[in-house]
């Protein structure tokens, strides 16, 4: 039979078990996750940052036809287990099941359905839309450093389960294609590094952060990709480009 392949990184220059959990003594702390349906006509990606004692959260939906559903939350207020987050309507858990071969992640809230991603950019606006997401990461190859300044790594993967939503059709991924990313270390910390999309299926979901750092996602067939670089103006509005 042949080995799990993540058995081979054992008593190699590869992450320890330990950094699956939170490191106590960085300043920033992150868990990202994301999967797409290999015809970019669908994905979910899920964000969750320990940061100078406190949590932030951020996830997004997406499927053709639809708005996004957009959710966020800051200043959260950190529980005796840090990954499970909790705030006024938001409930997320991130369990790591087998460090580094598979996680559980999953919410109940309430996302805010947006028919243009980019209001995201502001105030957000949009239509509450009651959702509940219930997804298994599963490891399907070894973990890759990530260069830079900061330590973690990103991992290649497959995501199973279901984001169920009232109003719309709920999203099901089996054995879909997916990502995460496991970082730690010093602020500032930008959001993670992705490819710049070249073409994309026009599903898309931006995220505007309290230390001004903003991403703006695209789902191509790839995986999720920046669409292009997002920046303030001097009269301090976020431009979108």
């Amino acid at each position: 039979m042949e080995r799990d392949p993540i058995d081979k990184i054992l008593g190699h220059d590869q992450p320890e078990i330990s950094d699956e959990g939170w490191h106590r003594t960085a300043e920033v702390d992150e868990w990202v996750f994301a999967a797409w349906n290999a015809d970019a006509s669908a994905g979910v990606i899920s964000g969750y940052r320990i940061i100078h004692g406190e949590g932030w959260y951020w996830a997004a939906a997406v499927q053709e036809g639809y708005p996004v559903l957009h959710l966020s939350e800051f200043g959260i207020a950190l529980r005796p287990d840090p990954l499970l987050v909790k705030a006024h309507g938001l409930w997320a858990e991130h369990i790591c099941l087998d460090p580094l071969r598979q996680w559980s992640i999953g919410n109940e809230t309430f996302a805010v359905a947006l028919t243009d991603p980019a209001e995201a950019l502001e105030r957000g606006y949009g239509t509450p839309t009651p959702i509940g997401c219930d997804l298994e990461w599963y490891a399907t190859d070894l973990p890759e450093p990530i260069s830079g300044t900061q330590s973690g790594f990103v991992q290649e993967g497959v995501m199973h389960g279901l984001v169920e939503v009232i109003g719309m059709p709920s999203i099901q991924f089996t054995e879909a294609p997916a990502r995460r990313w496991r970082r730690w270390g010093t602020a500032p910390m930008g959001p993670v590094d992705m490819p710049i999309a070249r073409a994309h299926s026009g599903l898309r979901a931006v995220f505007a952060f309290p230390d001004d750092s903003v991403i703006d996602l695209v789902v191509t067939s790839a995986g999720w990709h920046r669409r292009v670089p997002v920046s303030r103006r001097a009269d301090g509005r976020l431009e979108d480009r």
